[in-house]
């Protein structure tokens, strides 16, 4: 050993140069916070994440280790979810009511996981109390290793669009509105990048709101990420005079196929290609517009950005390019059906996606699950899937798992609708691992809604009007389905998929309509390895918040573990820590 290095400092140097040989790391130190926002032209009050809103973009590659730490700033508890990242062996980190004990007001949190064999586009967002209707989320791009190649060009540009109906009443009125049962109608407007539109229309949009740019230069191709983090508002996307050539869709990427629109549901995300091939005569207009409304009052429901060439001659001209027929809904299934796999591209590893012949595997389990309506329960409005509306315990499923605890929950969720009377409990499904479970999603509501799993990229094999049927297996696409996490269910009709339960935890299936979510539109799903446990799954966090039955655990805030002193962002790569090394046991060389 060197002479005048300490101890310590050896210890550091193990530990560093153990880190050389593995994954990155990469560090994030937030704090969620009320700003002050005027998105539609009146200040109101948002969640914003170290003061933006949107939050931050979360831009990492396969396989990074990512290190969150979440100061909780706001006057109520707070869960981050990371919408589409599958966690592997670690439903710990999920961020949801199932799996965490809520971060109280005051407290900091560190998440820890990895983006273990994932590509692709996501992103986050607060899982709690309808929280997402004031913001909170923000961007993830998970990039593909230098070793695998991208099915097409590298993008001269790349840029993040989120999409999303709003209101200008707070989240916590919303919350009051829906458990009164009180529809909620029309939104105020539709935002881009937490943003109000253009002034496309004088008699629709007030003078003086702000409306996002987007500059472009001429000739070049650019990325473009949208995410759709709204309430419950189908949104169609689309450019004036520009295809959206589609390239990967929630980790998968798909046969490239330009669209001149595209339909896009609560909580799903989509890449494309767009290239700057106009006249720049003028500005073009980003145009996301509400679906399936009929009513004057949605007429305002309309997002537009400005797409400004650096050599453009003036500002938009003439209508919004045309969205489909607000009612056609034949259109938009059929425009989801045509979003197909690309099964010759690698993705996280280099063997192709259709290397995963999901079609050849033998179903295990078939769970048919139906959504209604909301409706009375014990004098309270919720909403059920297969007639029963989930009631979220004090003490977390995963908890309860972990510690044996009795009661909190049953392994008795109903693979069809039951013939009794609608009911509040936590019955969640019993899956098992390494099965292959066929879920399919009947929607007997009169809106569309989305559904996502967490832990998981599912195929979506078939969707179609009507009652499903054992007969509507002759129609499931079995060969280039695409692999996502979220996936729409048309009013009056089904959506099939397919999903191989190879990731331990306990996941939440849910609503991504976030009226149907917050009254009892979820369920979860328990994989357990019952003969090694322990090396499927990650153990218990050490710095785990205890609640419900295990409060008394719980340590105080000053003495739990935590990554407060992480800097803003630091890039721990195995050059920065080559770097940091040198550098630190220099001083004590010289």
């Amino acid at each position: 050993m060197p002479s005048g290095i300490p101890i310590s400092c050896c210890f550091l140097l193990c530990l560093f140069t153990g880190a050389l040989g593995g994954d990155p790391f990469v560090f994030y130190d937030w704090t969620v916070s009320y700003i002050t926002a005027s998105p539609l032209g009146v200040k109101q009050q948002v969640i914003g994440i170290e003061g933006q809103f949107p939050g931050p973009i979360l831009n990492v590659t396969t396989n990074w280790n990512v290190v969150v730490n979440v100061k909780n700033n706001l006057d109520e508890p707070l869960l981050l979810t990371w919408n589409g990242i599958q966690h592997r062996k670690n439903s710990w980190q999920d961020g949801v009511s199932g799996t965490n004990c809520p971060i109280p007001a005051g407290w900091n949190w560190t998440y820890q996981f990895q983006v273990k064999d994932q590509i692709g586009s996501f992103f986050y967002f607060p899982s709690l109390s309808l929280q997402r209707a004031a913001g909170g989320y923000g961007g993830i791009i998970i990039n593909n290793r230098d070793v695998i190649p991208v099915p097409f060009g590298t993008p001269d540009g790349d840029i993040t669009i989120f999409i999303s109906d709003w209101y200008t009443k707070s989240h916590k009125e919303l919350r009051k509105d829906i458990e009164s049962g009180v529809d909620l109608g029309a939104p105020d407007g539709v935002l881009l990048n937490g943003i109000g539109p253009y002034r496309y229309d004088e008699t629709l949009v007030p003078d003086g709101i702000a409306y996002p740019t987007i500059n472009v230069e001429p000739g070049k191709t650019y990325r473009l990420r949208v995410h759709n983090v709204g309430i419950s508002t189908s949104l169609n996307f689309r450019i004036q005079n520009h295809n959206l050539l589609l390239v990967e869709t929630e980790g998968s990427y798909t046969v490239q196929q330009n669209y001149t629109n595209m339909d896009i549901h609560v909580g799903q995300s989509y890449s494309f290609l767009v290239t700057m091939d106009q006249s720049a005569s003028s500005d073009y207009y980003i145009v996301a517009s509400s679906r399936f409304v009929n009513s004057s009052a949605w007429a305002r429901a309309t997002g537009v950005a400005i797409l400004h060439y650096s050599n453009s001659q003036g500002p938009a001209l003439g209508p919004l390019p045309d969205p489909p027929d607000g009612s056609d809904t034949y259109f938009s299934m059929n425009q989801a059906r045509s979003i197909r796999w690309n099964v010759s591209a690698g993705a996280a590893r280099p063997n192709p996606q259709g290397s995963f012949r999901y079609g050849d595997i033998t179903v295990t389990e078939v769970y048919v699950i139906l959504n209604r309506p909301a409706e009375l329960i014990d004098g309270k409005w919720r909403t059920t899937l297969n007639g029963i509306s989930y009631f979220t315990p004090s003490t977390p499923l995963k908890l309860a798992q972990q510690f044996n605890i009795p009661g909190v929950y049953k392994l008795d969720f109903p693979n069809r609708l039951m013939n009794e009377r609608a009911k509040v409990d936590t019955s969640i499904i019993n899956g098992t691992y390494r099965g292959f479970m066929e879920i399919i999603f009947q929607n007997n509501d009169t809106t569309v809604q989305s559904y996502h799993m967490d832990g998981y990229a599912f195929f979506v094999v078939g969707m179609d009007v009507g009652v499903w049927t054992e007969n509507s297996r002759g129609t499931y696409n079995k060969w280039d389905g695409v692999a996502r996490c979220t996936t729409q269910v048309f009013p009056g009709s089904w959506t099939a998929i397919l999903v191989s339960l190879d990731n331990a935890g306990i996941w939440n299936l849910r609503a991504q309509n976030l009226n149907s979510w917050y009254l009892g539109q979820e369920a979860y799903v328990s994989v357990v390895n019952p003969e090694i446990r322990e090396k499927t799954e990650l153990p218990l966090p050490d710095n785990a918040i205890y609640c419900g039955v295990l409060s008394s655990l719980q340590k105080d805030q000053a003495q739990r573990v935590r990554f407060s002193d992480a800097p803003s962002v630091v890039y721990a790569s195995r050059t920065v820590l080559a770097a940091f090394i040198i550098a630190f046991f220099g001083t004590f060389i010289r």
